[in-house]
């Protein structure tokens, strides 16, 4: 998992600032993500990039937003992002990109999302302390919460309770481009 800019020293670098602020070892930090020592090593030296699971595992235990994981500057009255200085995660495993649309500095995160073709978000539903909120843009996808599935498409819109085990799928043959709205802003 590499940011916009194909840098992963940044992210190795705030993920050992925030396990060292916690008073977590290496070791600790890995134990309770579930996660080998070797691979926090690898990551915080800037030497492998994690994928999105990776990510989200580490937030939980650092029990921080997982965009927050790439540095951040302070929080303004007023913030604009520009498209083309968005925060950027994609992940290896599974046709899904997302981009920071809000600065990542307050109670609300906004993405905007790309799930490709005969793909899902994550291998498995997951969930976390959060309220969610999902507008298709165009294509069309299938939100899974709780084990039910929810078929959306281009301008339908779905909001459930993150702490409900929950991921997209994508089962058509063209991409889907979505808006999603996470507060507060969870791993």
């Amino acid at each position: 998992m590499r940011t916009d800019d194909g840098s992963a020293a940044p992210l190795g670098q705030r993920m050992r600032e925030l396990r060292a602020a916690r008073g977590l070892t290496l070791t600790a930090l890995a134990d309770e993500a579930g996660l080998s020592t070797g691979l926090i090593s690898q990551v915080e030296r800037g030497l492998s990039d994690p994928s999105l699971e990776t990510l989200r595992r580490v937030a939980k235990v650092l029990d921080v937003p997982i965009f927050s994981l790439f540095q951040q500057d302070a929080a303004a009255a007023v913030s604009v992002v520009r498209k083309d200085r968005r925060m950027q995660v994609r992940s290896p495993d599974h046709d899904i990109v997302y981009s920071r649309v809000s600065p990542g500095s307050g109670r609300l995160e906004v993405l905007h999302g790309r799930l490709g073709p005969h793909s899902a978000s994550a291998a498995e539903p997951w969930a976390h302390p959060s309220e969610e909120c999902l507008l298709v843009l165009s294509g069309a996808l299938v939100v899974e919460v709780s084990g039910s599935d929810y078929e959306l498409a281009e301008g339908d819109s779905c909001y459930f309770d993150s702490n409900l085990p929950h991921r997209y799928r994508n089962p058509h043959d063209g991409a889907a481009e979505f808006i999603v709205v996470v507060t507060p802003p969870s791993y």
